[in-house]
């Protein structure tokens, strides 16, 4: 298959708004060992790509300083024998940066497959999401048929795929969200209770029903939230941190903790090693993407956008304006 010299990508021109990211021609990567050269579909549009934007969140040595964490399209080139996926292969991939272009790399253990009838576009949105809420929700924090799980920020790519994901394992869910809207699409997504925080303190919501009190949180917020989150969990409970938009400073009683014998985690995936992101992509593919293929999960996409707009949906994410994932179509 002919390969292109150059391709059209989004750059980072400098640290500041959404008006830093511009169009620029750049020669096409080549694919390193263990590497895929995916000729990109489509491009999600995650919070991190925001904070790199902005100077705070820099890719990792050796990875592309475009921005971008997750693609799906087809692979175009591959670097050395015997790999999981060939040429013509349709693939969604984990990326360390480089997604915001029509051609990206990504190491074959942070691939997977398109499920079965999915939209190849719609594709781009699952992997930053389902690798994260896996993860800190599953991996981490071991949420469990039964049991209750509060997801703060639940309109959000992240938090509809929790939803799903935690309804998919027999959960019940509970979901913050900031206007009545986005509580009704949680509902919609399949959450028992959405509380509008903006009109509710979920500590009260949470505390004051009759199953007082959830067995996992996963938490995007921090901030005032943090002290809030120990007050709600259960014991034994589990708390992960994904972002801190509110803060990650805070003035937290810690006696709780050891009495109810809660256990606080957290993680970032970026620039976790090849053989961590291939176990999570083991795990997803073993039990997410059946869920995705008998209809108990989809992700739900707020627009799509050309990648020459990508600076447009940087504006949308940071003034919280999208319910479910922004996408980039090449």
């Amino acid at each position: 298959m002919d390969v292109p010299q150059t391709m059209q990508c989004i750059e980072i021109s400098e640290p500041g708004g959404p008006q830093v990211l511009v169009q620029s021609e750049r020669p096409i990567p080549v694919p390193g060992a263990n590497e895929l050269l995916i000729k990109v579909v489509a491009a999600g549009v995650n919070r991190p790509d925001v904070f790199q934007r902005m100077g705070q969140y820099p890719a990792p040595k050796g990875a592309s300083d475009l921005p971008g964490l997750e693609v799906s399209g087809k692979v175009l080139a591959v670097g050395g024998e015997d790999l999981a996926f060939t040429v013509g292969d349709s693939v969604c991939a984990l990326l360390s940066g480089g997604g915001y272009a029509e051609y990206a790399l990504a190491n074959v253990t942070a691939c997977l497959s398109i499920p079965n009838g999915m939209n190849p576009i719609y594709a781009a949105a699952l992997p930053e999401t389902t690798f994260t809420v896996w993860h800190n929700v599953f991996d981490r924090c071991h949420l469990s048929t039964g049991e209750s799980f509060l997801v703060h920020g639940g309109a959000s790519g992240i938090g509809t795929t929790a939803i799903q994901m935690a309804k998919a394992q027999g959960c019940e869910v509970i979901v913050t969200a900031g206007s009545d809207d986005k509580c009704s699409a949680c509902l919609e997504a399949g959450a028992d209770i959405a509380i509008n925080y903006k009109e509710q303190k979920f500590v009260d919501v949470v505390r004051n029903r009759p199953n007082k009190g959830v067995d996992v949180i996963l938490d995007m917020v921090g901030g005032s939230y943090i002290a809030d989150n120990i007050k709600c969990l259960r014991p034994d409970g589990r708390l992960a941190f994904i972002a801190f938009l509110g803060g990650s400073i805070a003035n937290i009683d810690y006696m709780p903790v050891m009495l109810k014998r809660l256990t606080i985690t957290g993680s970032t995936l970026r620039t976790r090693s090849n053989a961590i992101k291939e176990n999570i992509a083991s795990s997803v593919r073993k039990t997410v993407w059946p869920w995705i293929e008998n209809g108990q999960f989809k992700p739900i996409i707020d627009r799509i956008l050309p990648l020459s707009k990508a600076a447009q949906a940087h504006e949308i994410m940071e003034n919280n304006e999208h319910i479910g994932k922004i996408l980039l179509k090449t």
